[in-house]
């Protein structure tokens, strides 16, 4: 059928419309049970870590909107490119960040994925001079990912 979109693609469409909804559940639907996430500032997640992140964000992300683009798949493997355009939290610091994603499936699920973006262009948006400045940094940067994951692990921890 020409035209038609692969399984996989209408996966990763779904994945990118929930997030952009904000709906963390629908998102975590698109994962199996052992999926491993990572990006620059959550080098590897797994499992209910994965999901749980995009559940915090979701929740978090009240003004997140979300723009995918360029969504391929086939049986095995996927990509997209993705827009996220939100006020990060900490410092009420608009952020437009652009992220290239892949990704891999089995079963029609997502088991894993790894979004890639400039974390030193990031940090000049979300924390603003001293990003810019320092964001290069590996110290800034270590930061930056420990304050995630203790977020992260807060956030579970309320939820039980």
């Amino acid at each position: 059928m020409i035209g038609a979109m692969h399984p996989n693609a209408r996966l990763l469409r779904d994945f990118y419309a929930a997030l952009d909804a904000h709906e963390g559940e629908r998102m975590a639907a698109c994962y199996a049970d052992d999926v491993a996430f990572s990006d620059p500032v959550f080098p590897l997640l797994r499992g209910d870590q994965a999901r749980a992140m995009w559940r915090m964000l979701c929740e978090r992300g009240r003004d997140l909107r979300v723009t995918a683009r360029r969504i391929e798949a086939d049986d095995a493997t996927g990509s997209a490119a993705w827009d996220a355009d939100y006020t990060f939290s900490a410092t009420g610091r608009v952020v437009h960040n652009r992220i290239e994603a892949r990704f891999a499936f089995r079963d029609g699920l997502i088991v894993t994925h790894t979004d890639d973006f400039d974390l030193w262009r990031w940090a000049g948006m979300a924390l603003g001079m001293k990003g810019r400045l320092l964001g290069w940094l590996p110290p800034v940067q270590d930061a930056v990912r420990r304050q995630a994951a203790a977020a992260l692990e807060a956030w579970m921890a309320r939820r039980g």
